[in-house]
């Protein structure tokens, strides 16, 4: 789905309502039950609940009334707190800040910062603060009482001496939020969950301050998705479900393991056995056909009582221990390679001199589709450009950050200042697909497309888990482009790769989404739990595609 900018979606609104005959009114309705509808969400089974919902003066704040009305309805204890003057409403949000009143309800009125200071005593009790103030028409920084009231639940939020912090959920998006991308001028409401409608919005994407979104959950409130497609200008697209409806997710009943690709994967060195092993089983568990780890001698045991349902082959190592250039030469590694579908390169191989010389050579030699992590992308630091020259059609790459600024010569710091910009740059320049992994990890290919994904949690900051990663890519590259050409005769054409690449870091992300949803702390989440809970995210996608839930 395309992300558009504050005027196209008000240009997006207007069509709803000129083509479609769906109101402002009837879209603000919806947005505000949708927004309440999260909150018992999140509330559900809890005692004592007390919200708060803040409104400005704009639609913003009418969606505010809207979820308040629906909330109090339902016998939440709400407090509804509007920041102007009654009178300065106007519109639709007027319409609905009349019928919360109408039914008896009070509104407290702040317009001066001693104002909230008067009513910060019994706001800071609430366990949820809705923020409903400024909305995707932010024009400037927040000022006066509003810039007060972000500042004193930011710091609530996050310094509470309650068992949970209250939580906050922003409404469109986070209050002090550019929509198009820039960084935030002034204060800035950081929720824990985002509800935005119709499409996401660039600046919760790509801007440096998109983490304020915390969880980003998009919506519909009735505006058709071809409105967001036709509107839309920028080549940033979020990954949601509708990107995969055209790839064959359900397999046929007359199924095999050749038609499912076969992945090599070159992984592992003394001490870093785990890092092949978890690759490998991140391919087993996205649906590779058939997978063989190749890896240095001295660990092969390892690898092959890890897993029965993998294969191991032994690469010829140095004296001590790392993996010998002399693979290439002796032609050890064109016999493994035979009757490959896609290799997958990195996970922890070291960075002996050896090795690094076997895998340069080996990528340039290969003729076989590339993934490339880790270790792997460390032989190219400072060298990057020798990516372009390969006999392979297809390269993926996925660096970190502090991968990324290795291979580029810049610092990390760089590279998170710009990252659309770098990765989308790199793509061009190595005629690669860059996976930029980080907080909304970036997908980026060489025609200027850019995928960002929204999946994923906390629980994914730690070691292995982007071994896991490449098992998985490598996985869906074998088996799409294996059941593209088994299937339908046809090439494996850009797209699918560029959406192969999009799920795999998708359904990574969502497993751990999944795991955190059952009440595991994401401190203690662990890359092979991700590994392994991979078909249920597959299940859950294509459930989603089938049924809409």
């Amino acid at each position: 789905m395309k992300a558009l900018t504050a005027a196209e979606m008000r240009e997006v609104d207007r069509l709803t309502t000129e083509r479609h005959g769906i109101s402002q009114l009837q879209l603000m309705e919806t947005a505000g039950n949708k927004a309440a509808d999260i909150v018992w969400r999140i509330v559900a089974g809890r005692e004592r609940v007390r919200v708060c919902v803040l409104c400005g003066k704009g639609n913003n704040g009418g969606d505010g009334f809207v979820a308040a009305r629906r909330l109090k309805d339902s016998g939440v204890a709400v407090q509804v707190i509007l920041f102007g003057r009654v009178e300065d409403v106007r519109g639709d949000a007027s319409a609905n800040l009349a019928r919360w009143r109408a039914a008896g309800n009070e509104v407290n009125l702040v317009n001066e910062i001693a104002d909230w200071q008067r009513l910060w005593p019994t706001v800071a009790s609430a366990t949820v603060f809705v923020d409903a103030l400024l909305g995707t028409g932010l024009r400037g920084a927040p000022t006066g009482a509003i810039a007060c009231a972000i500042t004193e639940i930011n710091n609530l939020s996050r310094h509470c001496t309650a068992p949970t912090p209250a939580l906050i959920l922003a409404i469109d998006t986070p209050s002090g939020l550019p929509s198009d991308g820039e960084a935030a001028p002034g204060p800035l409401l950081t929720a824990h969950r985002t509800v935005t409608f119709t499409a996401p919005k660039i600046g919760q994407l790509i801007s440096s301050n998109a983490d304020a979104c915390g969880a980003l959950e998009v919506v519909s409130i009735g505006s058709p998705a071809s409105l967001a497609e036709e509107i839309g200008g920028s080549k940033i697209r979020w990954i949601d479900a509708s990107e995969f409806a055209a790839l064959p997710l359900v397999r046929s009943w007359n199924s095999n393991k050749g038609r499912y690709g076969h992945v090599l994967l070159v992984a592992g060195s003394a001490g870093k056995s785990g890092a092949a092993i978890l690759a490998s089983l991140g391919a087993l568990r996205a649906g590779a056909g058939l997978v063989t780890a190749a890896v240095p001698a001295p660990i092969q045991s390892i690898l092959a009582a890890a897993h029965p349902e993998y294969m191991t082959e032994t690469l010829e190592t140095t004296p001590d221990g790392a993996i010998a250039a002399n693979n290439l030469r002796s032609g050890t590694f064109a016999r493994i390679a035979e009757g490959k579908s896609v290799l997958a390169v990195g996970p922890g191989l070291g960075t002996a001199p050896e090795t690094r010389e076997f895998v340069s050579n080996l990528v340039r030699e290969t003729s076989l589709p590339l993934v490339l992590d880790a270790d792997a992308l460390n032989a190219f630091a400072g060298h990057a450009n020798l990516l372009r020259q390969r006999r392979s059609s297809f390269l993926a790459v996925t660096p970190h950050p502090g991968e990324m600024a290795r291979l580029l010569g810049c610092t990390t710091a760089q590279v998170e200042a710009d990252r659309v910009r770098i990765a989308g740059d790199a793509a061009r320049d190595w005629n690669a697909h860059v996976i930029l992994k980080g907080f909304h990890t970036l997908v980026a290919s060489p025609d200027g497309r850019i995928f960002v994904n929204t999946t994923g949690n906390p629980g994914l900051a730690k070691g292995g888990t982007g071994d896991v990663l490449t098992g998985v890519l490598s996985a869906l590259i074998a088996q799409f482009a294996a059941q593209f050409t088994a299937e339908f005769t046809a090439e494996f054409t850009d797209d699918a790769p560029l959406r192969a690449l999009a799920l795999g870091v998708h359904l990574h992300g969502l497993a751990a989404d999944l795991l955190a949803a059952r009440d595991q702390d994401r401190s203690g989440m662990l890359a092979g739990e991700v590994a392994n809970e991979i078909p249920a995210a597959r299940s859950r996608l294509i459930r989603e595609l089938q049924f809409g839930a």
